[in-house]
């Protein structure tokens, strides 16, 4: 079989730069974000996501789109979420479906169902009615509708991903809740990578990593995409962190600053 070509947008950040790193060996991939870098290696193509023909213009010959550009803080404003994460939402799924693409793997977020964490209203379930904690949220859950739309309309493949807190360094916060929904970057490229190759053509599935006080249900992600988290918030910990029954309460105040 040819190497799948993927784009993977957003690859300028943060998560987009380590992403591609990891699967280079693995995939054809060519970058995209709102500056081209063409120098870069892989090579990173421009397209601001507002301008439909723009976008169009980087899916020819892409097997899959690893959709992670956008507004990405909880705090967004409502501009910026309309413009990065609705519209430009869209345009990469009609784009993706008018140049013939295979799949969508769309990086949703925790914050699609965040109103659970505030008010601790712990386990949450893939299939638990959304509940946004911010306009952010709230754009994540029109990129999971919208997505499933594609799919029923136009049988694109689309597969949503709710990847909880990634950092290199999970120490960096003291915060239970995102010690508890921590994604390391090794079971970041892992579940991204099932994601592609997964046999089903739809679904929403949590990605967190292997975290003793996690609170979010991943059957159906390691069932239906084979994903196995390798790493734990404990293994990082400087020490043995306890896991509180029921988890630890949540400030009122989230998502702001997390």
């Amino acid at each position: 079989m040819s190497t799948r070509r993927i784009l993977i947008t957003g690859a300028a950040g943060g998560v987009g730069t380590f992403l591609t790193e990891r699967l280079k060996d693995q995939y054809d991939i060519t970058g995209h974000d709102l500056e081209p870098q063409p120098d870069a290696h892989p090579v990173i193509l421009g397209a601001d996501l507002t301008d439909y023909d723009a976008v169009r213009g980087v899916m020819d010959g892409i097997d899959t789109v690893v959709h992670l550009a956008g507004a990405a803080s909880p705090e967004a404003s409502w501009e910026a979420v309309l413009n990065a994460n609705i519209i430009g939402t869209r345009n990469v799924l009609e784009a993706a479906r008018d140049a013939g693409v295979r799949r969508v793997v769309f990086a949703s977020s925790n914050h699609a169902m965040g109103m659970y964490d505030r008010h601790e209203q712990w386990p949450v379930y893939p299939d638990t009615v959304p509940r946004p904690d911010s306009l952010y949220g709230v754009s994540k859950v029109f990129g999971e509708t919208i997505g499933r739309y594609y799919y029923d309309e136009y049988g694109l493949s689309f597969i949503a991903l709710r990847i909880g807190w990634v950092s290199g360094d999970p120490t960096v916060s003291d915060v239970d809740v995102l010690h508890a929904m921590w994604l390391s970057e090794r079971d970041t490229a892992q579940v991204v990578r099932c994601a592609i190759e997964a046999e089903v053509d739809f679904g929403i599935y949590y990605a967190i990593s292997d975290n003793p006080n996690r609170r979010w249900a991943m059957t159906n992600t390691m069932l239906e995409l084979g994903y196995r988290p390798q790493d734990s918030w404990a293994d990082e910990a400087p020490a043995d962190e306890p896991v509180v029954e029921g988890g630890v309460p949540v400030a009122d105040t989230w998502p702001k600053g997390s």
